[in-house]
């Protein structure tokens, strides 16, 4: 792969990663909903719950990671986050049984238990994913004139996945899987991301090395 072919697929392929992160994103927050019904129920309170899990969540990992883009930000260390928020993910399939038991029965108030429940589960993992975003605005930007560009840009694509994700997990994926397989398969698809990343992000490197050493051979 040559470095112009590197950098032509690099930013349509951080667009990729941020719309499937916003796929990922809704498509676990309207699961949320199933795995705390049959101990909470499914009122407005406990989607009250969930909803306020994950927007501080993800006005956490929105904080850190634009902190963590200014330090060295790099293709290899995007996909790092990825792969973490996939590993983080598994825990709502190993765990969700007997944590929702414990919750609710330490807890009698179900708009307190359902909050609690919800935090054990997804605050974590929605952090990294939040992540994802300003992470991106940093490795597509270049110059300080296209900033607004680029971040417009990049919400579009990534509210764009969320949509998607809302609507395709609702209307389909929760009739033709259980929810223990759709929430394997965010995390295999996100972890398979993150590795294609990592990989890119050291061929660009090679690449990069093996032209400049090529321009010095020819000098």
């Amino acid at each position: 792969m040559t470095t112009t072919k590197a950098n032509a697929w690099r930013n349509p392929f951080i667009y990729l990663l941020a719309f499937t992160s916003g796929f990922s994103i809704m498509g676990i927050e309207l699961l949320a909903g199933r795995i705390l019904a049959p101990f909470f129920g499914s009122s407005v309170h406990i989607w009250g719950s969930i909803i306020t899990v994950f927007m501080l969540s993800l006005s956490l990992g929105y904080l850190l990671g634009g902190k963590l883009s200014t330090k060295s930000a790099s293709l290899a260390r995007y996909g790092l986050i990825f792969i973490i928020a996939s590993i983080t993910i598994l825990p709502i399939v190993t765990s969700s049984q007997w944590l929702m038991e414990t919750v609710f029965l330490a807890i009698e108030d179900s708009r307190y238990g359902s909050l609690v429940a919800a935090t054990c589960l997804f605050f974590i993992p929605t952090i990294f994913l939040g992540m994802l975003s300003p992470y991106s605005v940093r490795l597509l930007v270049t110059t300080s004139n296209e900033s607004g560009q680029v971040a417009g840009k990049l919400y579009f694509v990534s509210t764009l996945g969320s949509a998607l994700g809302t609507i395709i997990t609702s209307f389909y994926f929760v009739l033709w899987f259980d929810v223990d397989t759709i929430i394997i398969s965010f995390s295999l698809l996100l972890g398979m991301l993150g590795l294609i990343a990592v990989a890119v992000s050291k061929l660009t490197v090679t690449s990069k090395i093996t032209a400049s050493q090529e321009g010095v051979n020819h000098a």
